[in-house]
């Protein structure tokens, strides 16, 4: 293990505006079996958890069999309006926050997401995203958020310390699974939980300001710290 840092970002709601891809996905897929659908709100309640995780929550009373056809309906429909309208756009910003981030040579980023390697993997190419992420975790080989798998994976794969890396996310799924991780965790507030639920060291409402925030958090007299009640950057 070295002394790099690792920042790893959650990707739908984080770096990524898909709201409006999720629900019409989770629409289609409610449709077609006949089921009355979720309001929005509920929708992007779950986002962040994989969808086998998501399903019991939006359909309790859904069987087995049809919890099975309706993931396979939204990654079909989701599938389908990617292949016709491209992948969801990125914030304003995030593009810039990764640059900036990049320029650090002590500091690796990665991705933890509750996207499938597919969905990941045409969202980073759409966007010319590959030269920033060493590790990417995905959610068709590791348990659901908050579950911590998917950042110890990509601890491992990166060769970071937990104390060295900090989790940037929108849901408190993020934020638990920095937790049980054992790292530090960044919540955002332009994504789909409010930021109450968000128990993280710090809470960052401006993506200008998530590059400082980064850095911040990793800097060594930081890395030995109590953790904080959580601050909020520019609201």
């Amino acid at each position: 293990m070295s002394d790099l840092g690792l920042a790893i970002f959650d990707v739908d709601g984080t770096l990524a505006d898909s709201q409006a891809e999720i629900v019409l996905a989770m629409t289609a897929a409610f449709t077609s079996e006949n089921l009355a659908v979720p309001d929005r709100a509920a929708i992007l309640s779950i986002v962040g958890l994989s969808l086998d995780h998501a399903m019991p929550v939006l359909a309790p009373k859904a069987t087995g069999a049809t919890r099975a056809r309706l993931v396979a309906g939204y990654k079909q429909a989701y599938f389908d309006h990617r292949a016709a309208n491209g992948a969801s756009p990125l914030y304003d910003g995030a593009l810039a926050v990764l640059e900036r981030l990049s320029e650090d040579p002590f500091l690796l980023m990665g991705v933890a997401t509750g996207k499938s390697k597919r969905g990941l993997d045409a969202l980073i190419d759409a966007h010319d995203l590959h030269r920033f992420f060493v590790t990417r975790q995905v959610a068709d080989f590791h348990p659901s958020k908050p579950h911590p798998g998917m950042i110890r994976a990509a601890l491992a794969q990166a060769g970071v310390e937990a104390q060295n890396a900090v989790m940037i996310g929108d849901t408190s799924y993020d934020i638990d699974m920095a937790r049980a991780a054992g790292t530090r965790a960044i919540g955002v507030g332009w994504g789909y939980h409010e930021t109450h639920r968000l128990k993280a060291d710090l809470i960052v409402c401006d993506m200008p300001a998530l590059p400082d925030a980064v850095l911040q958090t990793l800097s060594p007299e930081n890395a030995t710290q109590p953790q904080s009640k959580g601050r909020i950057v520019h609201e």
